[in-house]
């Protein structure tokens, strides 16, 4: 039988207030749920353009930023439309598979902020012999579950990244120049993070 230490009223207040973080977390359950909504919408979308819907390509378009080629005046070489885009191309499909891979990775971003965020922050969950018990999770801490945050940013970083290069004809050089020099920003602030968290691990090792 496990003896609680009895703690004086105020701290035992201000460890308690550690349950104020809960309905953050099910907040970003609801929020896994919109994006859990928004990956069928855009399925569904997906499928119907497949079979001819001109107006499921139109939500695709529109939803991904595609634009065909420009139509310019003679005289001026001014933009004043585009293509009409007939049916589903392989560049539109590349973006929207794209656009719902980037709908997952965020949704195990979100997972793994939930879960690791209230095993490290709030309470255990005993899931110790769980069968569905996340690898990770056995051996998660504050500065674990900030490296694998780190790097899952990383990975939608890319896909973004990725993205906008597919679709580079509609933005402007400055737009491709700031996305890299950003995802290049997310990509050393991980190195650093992993870096001290490495020298903080080989410290406590050698005090032990």
């Amino acid at each position: 039988m496990r003896n609680d230490p009895q703690l004086r009223p105020l701290p035992r207040l201000i460890f308690a207030s550690r349950w104020l973080q809960l309905p953050l977390y099910l907040g970003l359950i609801l929020a896994q749920a919109v994006y859990v909504f928004q990956f069928w919408t855009e399925l569904v979308h997906l499928i119907e353009a497949a079979f001819g819907s001109q107006h499921a390509l139109e939500l695709l378009v529109k939803s991904i930023g595609y634009k065909s080629a420009p139509i310019r005046d003679v005289a001026t070489q001014v933009i004043i439309g585009y293509e009409p885009i007939a049916k589903l191309n392989e560049t539109i499909l590349m973006l929207v598979v794209l656009g719902l891979i980037d709908v997952v990775m965020i949704s195990n971003l979100l997972i793994m902020v939930i879960v690791g965020g209230y095993e490290t922050f709030v309470s255990r969950m005993d899931l110790d012999g769980h069968p569905d018990q996340p690898e990770w999770l056995s051996h998660v801490n504050a500065s674990v579950l900030k490296v694998k945050l780190a790097t899952a940013i990383i990975g939608i970083s890319s896909i973004h990244l990725l993205k906008t290069f597919i679709n580079a004809d509609n933005y402007k050089e400055q737009t491709l120049m700031w996305q890299t020099l950003i995802h290049v920003a997310f990509l050393l602030s991980a190195m650093a993070i992993a870096y001290t968290d490495r020298l903080l691990s080989h410290q406590e090792s050698k005090s032990h």
